[in-house]
């Protein structure tokens, strides 16, 4: 990507991800004629096709979506290098440890206890999010260290150890005619029309198409369970999140969930080191 900057880079992302060079431009807040402009001197210089451009509509081209997927990566790189350097000439030394809340509360809790009592450890500031967002916070320097989940989570470009493996569960509304089977295939729980699975938010923030309901968090999942609109296929652990009015039934045809603990391959912190070192002797 020689010669590229990354102020294209950020205009085409806005283009590609609005389909639409208006609200692009409004979201970065400029005027239309010199984004258009940029995409268009961008795809000279690159000497390909970004955009199919119609009177009513924008789509990506193939090499579109290339560039998309690889300027989204340079940029979180771009900004993770920012974030580190600057916590990294703080005065107070300590490392941030991003996790998804409600998952590995135990494993968490005894990691952090663990650490604590190392000689030379530091603060660790505990960021709890939502899912999908610890590997954002972990990608764009805004967690020196995160625990995520495989295969939920995309672990690429970082290193990495298993801490533990558990099967899935689907959860249930207390009283439903499957909730006394002895297990479910994963064709069974799609199958259930009158409870359908939940729409996690993708990376852009925006829910995938599908009948479920739409959730942000492991709350609001549970009680639209309980109330019989929907159901889930979970980790195990979850289970103790659980109140009276749910069920589970184990799903031994469901992927088995590992959930790591993850770092930039190219970080020296010793901080990140011990608190890793920690995590793999539990």
């Amino acid at each position: 990507m020689s010669g590229v900057e990354t102020r294209e880079l950020r205009y085409f992302v806005a283009v590609a991800e609005e389909l639409h060079f208006g609200r692009a431009a409004q979201r970065l807040a400029m005027a239309q004629p010199p984004l258009s402009r940029a995409i268009q001197q961008l795809e000279r210089r690159l000497g390909v096709v970004l955009l199919h451009r119609t009177a009513r509509a924008i789509a990506l081209t193939e090499a579109g979506s290339v560039l998309l997927r690889e300027a989204r990566t340079a940029l979180d790189a771009v900004e993770a290098a920012e974030r580190r350097t600057r916590r990294a000439a703080g005065d107070q030394p300590g490392v941030v440890l991003a996790a998804k809340a409600g998952a590995s509360r135990e494993l968490l809790s005894k990691l952090l206890d663990a650490y604590a009592a190392e000689p030379g450890s530091v603060a660790v500031e505990v960021m709890l999010c939502g899912p999908g967002e610890p590997e954002s916070l972990l990608r764009t320097g805004r967690a020196d260290v995160a625990l995520l989940h495989r295969p939920y989570d995309t672990t690429a470009g970082f290193d990495t150890e298993d801490l533990h493996t558990e099967q899935q569960v689907v959860v249930l509304p207390k009283g439903h005619p499957l909730a006394n089977r002895a297990h479910l295939s994963l064709v069974e729980v799609n199958a259930q029309t009158d409870l359908p699975l939940p729409r996690w938010p993708g990376r852009d923030g925006g829910h995938p198409d599908g009948p479920g309901p739409q959730i942000r968090d492991h709350t609001q999942l549970f009680q639209l369970i309980a109330l019989g609109l929907a159901c889930a296929v979970v980790p195990e652990s979850l289970r103790d999140q659980l109140r009276d009015d749910h069920a589970i039934v184990p799903v031994p045809d469901a992927p088995a969930v590992t959930t790591v603990i993850a770092w930039p391959p190219h970080s020296r912190s010793k901080a990140v080191a011990d608190l890793v070192r920690t995590a793999t002797r539990l």
